[in-house]
C-alpha cells in the first residue's frame, strides 16, 4: 500500500515538474510566434487569454469526465493537450490553428493541475509538506523552460514548440502507465447535503475578490513581460527569454522560504504587506530603463507576490470545502483571462508601454482587497 502511495505520489511531481516546463513556456512562445507571423499585440492577448479560458474549462470537466469514464480515461483525454497543442503551432500560423492550440495547452494545464494536486494530497502523510514540494516541481520546470525554450529557437521557433510536444507526450506517458483508477463504473456513495452557506460569507467574496485580482495581476507579468522587454528594447531578444527563470526563481525561494523557514505569524496582515510591495515593485518596473534594473525589480515583484494564493487560500479557514473551492478558484482564475487580452488591447490602442501600465489596477486592488480581509473578524 504504502509502495502503491509513493508511487502515485511521484507521478505527481514528476508530471507536475514537466507540465511547469510546458504551461510556463507559453509565454516565451506567443512572443516567438508574434516574431514569425507578426501578428498584433491584440492576437497576443487573445490566445494567452483562450490558454486560461482552457484552464478554466478544466476544472469543471475534471470533475464531471471521471464519472462517466473514469479516472485514468479523463486524465488521458485532457492531458494529451500540451503535446496536440504544441504540435499545432509548430505546423502553421493560422489565427483559428494557434487559437485552438492554445486553448488546448490551457485545457491540458488545467487538467494537470487538478490531478497531481489528487495525486499528491491524497497519499501524502503530510498533506502541507508534500503540496510544497509539489508546487516546488512546478517552480523548477518554470525555472528550466527557457533554458531549454532558448537552445531550441536558436535552430528555429518551430523546434521549440515541438520540443514541448515531445514533453508534453512524456507527460502523457507517465499517466498512461501509471494506475490511476478504474473505468466508468460509478462509486456508490452516500449522498451529502451541500453546504451553500459559504455564500453568504463576505470572506468568500473578498478572497475571490483578492485571488481574482493576483491572477490577473500574475498572469499578465507571465504572459507578456518577455514581449514587453523585447518590444521596448530594455532587456535584448537573447536574453529577455530568461526573464521567466528569473520570476520563477524568485517565486520558488519565497514559498520555500515561507513554508519551510519563516512561517506567517499573522497571514492576514503579512499579504497586506505583500500586496504593497507587488504594488511598489510593479510600478517601478514598469518605469525601469535598464537591464540591470528591470531583472532586479522583476524578481522583487515575484518574491513579493509568490505567498499571496497560497495564504489567501489558507485565510478561507472553516469555509475550505470542495464546493466552495470549486467556486473561488474559478471565478478567481477569470482573471487571468481577462487582465492579459485588456494588455493586448490596450497595447493596440496606446502602445505596448500603456498596456503594461494598466496592469497597475489589479495590484492596485490586490491592496483593496487585503486590507479588507484584513478587517475580517478571526474565525
Amino acid at each position: 500500500m504504502e509502495q502503491q502511495s509513493a508511487r502515485l505520489r511521484n507521478t505527481g511531481f514528476l508530471t507536475f515538474f514537466f507540465s511547469g516546463i510546458c504551461a510556463i513556456s507559453a509565454g516565451v512562445v506567443v512572443s516567438l510566434l508574434q516574431e514569425r507571423y507578426g501578428f498584433a499585440y491584440g492576437v497576443t492577448g487573445t490566445l494567452l487569454s483562450l490558454m486560461s479560458i482552457g484552464n478554466l474549462i478544466a476544472g469543471f470537466l475534471v470533475g464531471v469526465l471521471p464519472g462517466a469514464l473514469g479516472m485514468k480515461r479523463s486524465v488521458l483525454l485532457l492531458t494529451i493537450g500540451y503535446a496536440v497543442g504544441y504540435s499545432l503551432m509548430g505546423l502553421t500560423g493560422a489565427m483559428a490553428v494557434l487559437a485552438l492550440a492554445f486553448f488546448l495547452v490551457g485545457i491540458a494545464k488545467g487538467s494537470v493541475m487538478n490531478t497531481c494536486t489528487i495525486l499528491v494530497s491524497d497519499n501524502s502523510a503530510n498533506r502541507t509538506r508534500g503540496m510544497n514540494l509539489m508546487h516546488s516541481c512546478y517552480a523548477c520546470g518554470a525555472l528550466l523552460c527557457p533554458f531549454l525554450i532558448a537552445a531550441a529557437a536558436r535552430v528555429s521557433t518551430a523546434l521549440a514548440v515541438f520540443l514541448l510536444a515531445v514533453l508534453g507526450l512524456m507527460l502523457w506517458l507517465v499517466y498512461g502507465f501509471t494506475p490511476l483508477g478504474g473505468g466508468s463504473r460509478k462509486t456508490a456513495r452516500t449522498k451529502e447535503v451541500i453546504d451553500w452557506s459559504f455564500l453568504h460569507a463576505p470572506r468568500f467574496w473578498l478572497l475571490t475578490g483578492l485571488l481574482f485580482c493576483q491572477n490577473a495581476a500574475e498572469q499578465s507579468v507571465t504572459g507578456w513581460m518577455v514581449t514587453y522587454f523585447k518590444g521596448s528594447g530594455i532587456i535584448a531578444g537573447s536574453l529577455a527569454a530568461y526573464t521567466v527563470t528569473v520570476m520563477w526563481g524568485a517565486t520558488l525561494v519565497a514559498r520555500l522560504l515561507i513554508a519551510f523557514v519563516f512561517p506567517f505569524k499573522n497571514p492576514r496582515k503579512a499579504m497586506v504587506g505583500m500586496s504593497v510591495l507587488c504594488t511598489v515593485f510593479y510600478v517601478l518596473l514598469v518605469m525601469a530603463h535598464t537591464q540591470g534594473a528591470a531583472i532586479a525589480l522583476l524578481f522583487a515583484f515575484a518574491f513579493s507576490m509568490a505567498g499571496l494564493n497560497p495564504t489567501a487560500v489558507a485565510s478561507a479557514g472553516r469555509m475550505t470545502s470542495v464546493t466552495s473551492m470549486g467556486i473561488m478558484l474559478p471565478a478567481a482564475s477569470s482573471g487571468a483571462i481577462l487582465m492579459p487580452w485588456i494588455i493586448g488591447i490596450v497595447a493596440e490602442k496606446a502602445g505596448l508601454a500603456a498596456g503594461m501600465a494598466s496592469n497597475i489596477v489589479p495590484c492596485v486592488g490586490l491592496i483593496i482587497f487585503t486590507l479588507l480581509v484584513a478587517r475580517l473578524p478571526e474565525e
